[in-house]
């Protein structure tokens, strides 16, 4: 292993800090042994209709996994981030919004943003949703993205977010899988100068037969472009709000309410329709958001993640809302159209606190010092990344480039799953590593085991599992609760298996070495190989395809393809651009395979199952140890495959 890169924290950072180790050692020590009392006092940090008097009734049990926080309470999320705001800082910013090109900017307050909520609350009230129905957000990243969320919880509804780079399919399955009675969407979106077809997906995905759910769809008007219009569906959300009123009572909901469902690929082809609960998950957002950025009040915040994404969720919206924050949202791309287009809006909005990616970063350190050309980001104190696992050079490029080497940098590492930050730094307390998540956040117990699922001590290596349950952690999977038990409690009983692989360091420092199952990472948006292969194999010419990632510079994996085709039919560059096009249409870009490896056979054993083992080595080039292939059918296959190799190209 190459030499650990530290850094002590600041002395400016330590001196103004919420918590220092002291207090973090011993907050922890009575979160993980006393959570009843840790968390009855910090869940006091939202506001309750109806105070908790139970804390936590949760079980990992085989055939009884049971989660259920604060479960007696009652409170609205919508007003925990507006109405408790209003009298101290109602005229305060809640959302500073700039549009993709930058021409356009917005400043919201608490008052106007709670106005809004308001009226488009009552709006969904007079199309007859009622507590419990489910809503589909296929929105860009306006503001009126983020009224439609909080509006929703402030009735009782469910919002399930689809991130805007889906495809119609891919929306059609999330519409079916929850049931939405209503999906709210724009004419069309704009990223990097280019338009997205926003309605025009929604209106094909609502063309397929199996989707007979929707009652309406809700337009906001973001560029004008002309779209088709279905006139006992589609509604206008300029003229819903014209005829809506300004008060809108929060309705008092159980803590274990469904909140939201997001969507999340796994590695048996489905996703699953991750759900949430309100009370538990608002406590966690709120806690992890103030101690891991160590918000002070009129911080400027951004988070520069998509709200079709957890990230979105916890971080740009609920977290520092309910905090009383001001949260930056940014509809563009952070290079576009010059690669110091993030230096300049953090000089521009004098951002305090940058909670980005690392594909984001290393895209940026790609463009060397024309990422922070003409700009100065000294306001700029914390920083943040999310989404995948940041290398050391990046991280150490990060910090020096971006932060002018005085900016603590919390590598956070969590999942869809997690609600909020698990492994984190905190800027007062933790000596950075680069490329470290460090040490657990409250409340959560990590351990590494075996594939026997045996705890290993001390420095080690193994698959990273959470021993016990944590506010935010998510109830279930959206109508299956034992695909929920199957995928997160069955490989290592009685414990939450991630799905990531970690290693532990002699100072109890946790480091992500990536996924152990068949979901990729690509620029930190997980996808499962099995939804790929089935979008591939759906191709009329296409008889079977595994799919392996790759090292990516920029997007940390890339996604490399087997395709062997139907009898009588031959690889060409125009069935190669097809099968591109095609993915692309089945699941969405982020899902493009950046190599198509055309063959006539894969690496599989005598029972048929397929060596993907073989088949990572070979697309990372690494024939060094292929081990033990004495299982394989067709031992000479490896040879085949290396020979084919040599004759692939690239996708654009």
């Amino acid at each position: 292993m190459s030499a650990v890169h530290k850094h002590p924290i600041p002395a400016a950072i330590a001196d103004n800090a919420l918590i220092n180790r002291q207090q973090y050692e011993t907050m922890y020590r009575q979160s993980v042994e006393d959570p009843d009392t840790f968390w009855r006092q910090q869940g006091k940090a939202v506001d309750w209709i109806t105070p908790y008097q139970k804390v936590k009734n949760t079980s990992f049990a085989p055939g009884n996994v049971s989660i259920r926080w604060f479960e007696d309470g009652t409170l609205n999320l919508s007003a925990n981030c507006l109405d408790r705001h209003l009298a101290e800082r109602g005229e305060q910013t809640a959302i500073l919004w700039e549009s993709d090109s930058g021409e356009e900017t917005q400043t919201i307050t608490y008052r106007q943003l709670h106005q809004r909520v308001c009226r488009f609350a009552n709006v969904l009230k007079s199309l007859g949703l009622k507590q419990g129905d489910v809503v589909a957000i296929y929105m860009p990243m306006v503001p009126e993205t983020a009224v439609a969320m909080l509006a929703c919880a402030r009735l009782g509804l469910i919002h399930s977010v689809i991130f805007a780079g889906f495809s119609p399919e891919a929306i059609a399955g999330r519409i079916i899988d929850s049931n939405a009675r209503l999906v709210i969407t724009a004419d069309e979106g704009l990223r990097a100068g280019k338009t997205i077809p926003l309605k025009k997906n929604v209106d094909d995905a609502l063309a397929n037969p199996s989707v007979n759910s929707v009652e309406h769809t809700i337009v906001f008007q973001r560029t004008r472009g002309a779209i088709a219009w279905h006139p006992n569906r589609d509604l206008w959300w300029h003229e819903l709000l014209e005829r809506a009123e300004d008060d809108c009572p929060p309705v008092e909901l159980s803590a274990e309410a469904p909140l939201f469902i997001l969507y999340t690929s796994g590695s048996t082809g489905k996703p699953k329709g991750v759900l949430h609960t309100t009370g538990g998950y608002l406590v966690y957002a709120t806690l992890t958001f103030k101690y891991v950025f160590d918000y002070h009040d009129g911080d400027i915040y951004w988070c520069t993640a998509d709200m079709g994404w957890v990230t979105g969720h916890s971080y740009a919206l609920y977290g520092p809302l309910s905090n009383g924050a001001v949260t930056l949202l940014f509809e563009g791309v952070l290079t576009s159209p010059e690669p110091n287009r993030m230096a300049k809006i953090v000089d521009k909005y004098q951002v305090n606190i940058l909670y980005t990616a690392p594909t984001a970063i290393r895209s940026l350190m790609a463009q060397g010092d024309l990422a922070i050309e003409g700009t100065c980001r000294d306001s700029l104190r914390i920083m943040g990344s999310v989404g995948e696992p940041i290398n050391p050079e990046a991280w150490e490029w990060y910090y020096y480039t971006i932060g002018n080497g005085k900016c603590p940098i919390v590598d956070t590492w969590w999942q869809t799953e997690t609600g909020g930050f698990m492994l984190t730094p905190l800027p007062g307390v933790t000596e950075l590593k680069a490329g470290s998540a460090t040490k657990p956040f409250f409340g959560v117990k990590p351990a590494l085991v075996d594939n026997d699922g045996k705890i290993l001590d001390g420095a080690c290596e193994g698959n990273l599992v959470i021993t016990d349950s944590w506010p935010g952690q998510a109830r279930t999977l959206f109508g299956d609760h034992d695909r929920f038990e199957q995928t997160y409690f069955s490989s290592f009983k009685n414990f939450y298996f991630s799905g990531d692989g970690a290693r532990r360091d002699e100072d109890g420092d946790y480091w992500i070495t990536g996924r152990v199952d068949d979901v990729l990472n690509v620029s930190g948006h997980r996808l499962g190989t099995a939804e790929i292969e089935s979008a591939l194999v759906s191709h009329p010419k296409i008889a079977e395809a595994a799919v392996v990632g790759i090292a990516h510079y920029i997007k940390g994996q890339a996604i490399y393809a087997y395709i062997t085709l139907n009898h009588g039919e031959q690889p060409s560059d125009e069935l190669y651009d097809e099968v591109i096009k095609w993915v692309r249409k089945e699941i969405g870009p982020i899902a493009t395979p950046d190599i198509l490896h055309w063959t006539q056979t894969l690496p599989k054993t005598r029972s048929g199952k397929i060596m993907r083992r073989i088949l990572r080595k070979i697309a990372d080039g690494d024939t060094s140890n292929l081990g033990d292939t004495s299982t394989l059918a067709d031992p000479g296959v490896v040879e085949k495959l290396l020979q084919e190799k040599a004759s692939m190209k690239a996708a654009s």
